[in-house]
């Protein structure tokens, strides 16, 4: 997928966001911002995008999101239970009515049995939901794992 193709799904996203009154924020580790970037270039984005954290270190996982350093010790920072509490971090965090999380292994390497390269968590959460998560196995190189990872991110937040 391309960018134009990206900032095209973005541009559904805030036609999405708009029509509900509602405004998004985003937490990535592995797309590494890209994800935000794709929004805020759509010219008006600034009505539905409220803001962007990039949380690519564990560290910064658990300052910026306030996720449990402990729940990142026993799954890991590439897992399902860690992408659950960057998006209600993100959300807790924010001004906005719902999120977006990612994370995972774009590669080259990095990969284990359990987590190859390619292995991406992505989460989404409305203010008084509850967080839907999506393990996803993606295939390609480091650019096109992050590419697919900003579509599915961006395609499943108007679902």
């Amino acid at each position: 997928m391309d960018a134009g193709q990206l900032e095209a799904l973005a541009v559904r996203l805030g036609a999405y966001l708009t029509e509900r009154g509602q405004s998004i924020a985003t937490a990535e580790s592995c797309t590494g911002g890209w994800l935000a970037q794709v929004i805020t270039a759509i010219p008006g984005s600034s009505a539905w995008f409220e803001r962007g954290f990039v949380t690519y270190s564990n560290d910064a996982k658990v300052e910026m999101l306030g996720v449990d350093p402990q729940i990142i010790g026993r799954y890991g920072a590439v897992s399902e239970e860690t992408v659950t509490a960057m998006v209600a971090g993100a959300l807790a965090r924010s001004r906005a009515s719902c999120a977006i999380a990612v994370t995972g292994v774009a590669g080259p390497a990095g990969g284990t049995p359990a987590k190859p390269v390619g292995t991406v968590f992505i989460a989404w959460l409305e203010k008084g939901g509850v967080p839907l998560v999506a393990r996803q196995q993606f295939s390609g190189d480091r650019h096109q794992i992050r590419a697919q990872s900003v579509q599915t991110a961006l395609e499943g937040a108007m679902r």
